[in-house]
C-alpha cells in the first residue's frame, strides 16, 4: 500500500490561518493537497529502495529474521490519512488484510497466470478516486494437498 496506496491523492481545507511545520503560511479557506502515491516513493522518506517492495522495513530488525511490526509515523505514510480525521476504517482493513491473506495463503497457492499490463515496469494503473491495476491482476490458484 506505500506504493499502490488506495487513495493516491487527497486534500484538506483549512478552516483558520495556520502555519506548517515548514514555516509556510495557510490562510482559512485555502486547499492543501498531498499524495500518498508521490511519498511512498521519496528517496529521502524510505531510502534507495524506495521503489522496491520490501516487507522487512516494517520490522525492528530490518533483516526480516523474526522481528516486530514497527508502525512509522502517520504523516510519512498516509496512506490512511493523518490527523484527526484519519481513515475510519483503518483498522478494519489491517484486520481484512491479514484474515484475507492467511486464509488465502493456506489453503492455495496463488501464481500470475498471465502478465497483465500492469505487470510493466513501472506498472500502469488507473489514477481514479482510489487507484486500481490497469486491466487487474490475473491470478491462478491451487488448491494446496
Amino acid at each position: 500500500m506505500r506504493l499502490y496506496p488506495p487513495v493516491p491523492f487527497n486534500g484538506r481545507v483549512a478552516v483558520g490561518d495556520d502555519v506548517l511545520p515548514g514555516g509556510a503560511a495557510v490562510r482559512a479557506g485555502w486547499f492543501a493537497n498531498y499524495s500518498a502515491y508521490a511519498m511512498g516513493r521519496m528517496e529521502r522518506l524510505w531510502g534507495e529502495d524506495c521503489l522496491e517492495f520490501s516487507p522487512e522495513r516494517w520490522l525492528r530488525d530490518g533483516d526480516g529474521d523474526g522481528g516486530e511490526f514497527v508502525a512509522v509515523d502517520a504523516a510519512r505514510y498516509p496512506v490512511f490519512h493523518a490527523g484527526p480525521r484519519a481513515c475510519l476504517g483503518k483498522e478494519m482493513a489491517y484486520v481484512q488484510m491479514k484474515t484475507v491473506a492467511a486464509a488465502v495463503l493456506r489453503r492455495f497457492s496463488v501464481e500470475v497466470a498471465a502478465p497483465a499490463p500492469a505487470m510493466e515496469s513501472p506498472p500502469a494503473y488507473e489514477m481514479t478516486a482510489t487507484m486500481k491495476m490497469k486491466g487487474g491482476l490475473w491470478v491462478r490458484l491451487r488448491k494446496r494437498e
